[in-house]
């Protein structure tokens, strides 16, 4: 019997296993993560589940039982610890070996994290990528208490957003120039200032964490322009770096995350990769894209090829963050833009138009869901409207769709 076996029970790899079995696929498969639930959904930790508006039987993308009534092997706290390419086995921190046909990496990404010499290892310091992060970080969510965001990223900007919510008085600092300075236009930028300068976080911009301080645990911090604030706890959202060391000591190559061909494959031929753990060629270059819509897509098209499809993955970049009570979508990629465009609504929505040149390439809306699809199926579309058409509110936007 053909046996799949998949690394990495989250999004990805769950979009992976039910992708083969809608497709007709009968082998065995095998899906093994290092958490000990099923494969469920990130976004909400940061948000609704640390809130405490989602419990965790919600998060699951499936219910466990789905698993097993689809005869795929759901091996849940179980962790990885070496592949061998050669015979085609895989080991598991038990001593368990398992062999392979065909072999997916969807080990996602992992935290960035804070240098034990700057205090990086005290208590009261969290990441927030997986469910036990937010479990662990809920109960310091008290309404009056002082919390140090470090990062002004789109994790790092919906950490602060509910804590703010919760009643905390927050304090976000961001080493560069601007908040949001790697993924967005100065415009966006400025709106998600203002945004939380509203609900009264502190962003404090160019301006580094020098350490945290504390013996045990973290009770304050230092910066580099000299001054200190007393803390109760910090959240570190500086990034995230994809998870592909299994591959690396395997051999397989890696290039910004495991490098696969436009079909999901990586240099080993019965080994594929997909999700934020990928990067894969689009537009002339290399990119990894860190969304869910890129994990699920991704994991479909790599579903496919597995099968014999030899179908290439068609990227079509969209993300979205939600913060207080608005929600960001983004559709395209803004890399190489020469000039943003604004488009108001009377009803307070607002969308950001990116250009190359003459060529749209991205858009960012804020609670202005009709204009971002269709931004988003312009891009996809290749059409690309001058901005003084976008940003004028007399245009019909949904005329411009037209052929």
């Amino acid at each position: 019997m053909t046996h799949f076996v998949v690394i990495g029970a989250g999004q990805a790899g769950a979009s992976l296993v039910a992708k083969l079995r809608s497709e007709g696929f009968d082998g065995d498969i095998t899906l093994i993560g290092a958490e000990p639930v099923p494969p469920y959904q990130r976004p909400p930790l940061s948000k609704a589940y640390l809130l405490g508006e989602m419990e965790e039987a919600r998060l699951y993308l499936r219910p466990a039982a789905w698993y097993e009534d689809n005869n795929i092997t759901l091996r849940t706290g179980r962790r990885v610890t070496g592949i061998d390419t050669r015979t085609r086995t895989v080991s598991l921190d038990d001593r368990e070996n398992l062999t392979y046909d065909q072999l997916a990496l969807t080990t996602g990404s992992d935290p960035r994290t804070l240098p034990a010499a700057i205090g990086g290892d005290l208590d009261g310091v969290y990441a927030m990528r997986d469910l036990a992060d937010a479990d662990a970080l809920a109960p310091e969510m008290t309404e009056g208490r002082r919390v140090l965001v470090i990062g002004g990223g789109y994790i790092g900007l919906e950490a602060a957003a509910v804590a703010s919510k919760k009643g905390l008085k927050v304090t976000l600092v961001e080493m560069a120039p601007r908040i949001l300075q790697r993924v967005a236009a100065e415009v966006t930028s400025d709106f998600f200032r203002d945004l939380h300068a509203s609900h009264g976080v502190e962003v404090r911009e160019g301006v580094g964490l020098d350490r945290l301080i504390g013996t045990d645990r973290v009770t304050g911090a230092r910066f580099t322009d000299g001054t200190e604030i007393e803390l109760d706890f910090a959240i570190v959202g500086v990034g995230i770096a994809p998870a592909s060391i299994l591959a690396e000591s395997a051999g397989i190559a890696c290039d910004n995350g495991i490098a696969v061909d436009a079909y999901g494959r990586t240099s080993e031929p019965t080994v594929w990769a997909a999700g934020d753990c990928a990067s894969f060629p689009w537009g002339g270059e290399r990119i990894r894209l860190e969304s869910v819509g890129n994990a699920i897509d991704m994991a479909e098209a790599v579903a496919l090829n597995m099968l014999g499809r030899e179908q290439p993955y068609q990227a079509k970049p969209w993300f979205w963050s939600d913060q207080y009570d608005l929600k960001l979508q983004i559709g395209g990629l803004n890399r190489g833009y020469d000039s943003v465009h604004v488009r108001k609504s009377d009803d307070g929505a607002v969308s950001h138009w990116y250009y190359a040149g003459d060529r749209l390439i991205a858009v960012d809306a804020m609670n202005d869901p009709r204009n971002y699809m269709i931004g988003k199926r312009l891009i996809e579309a290749g059409k690309s409207p001058a901005p003084e058409v976008v940003t004028d509110p007399a245009t019909d936007m949904k005329a411009l769709l037209r052929p």
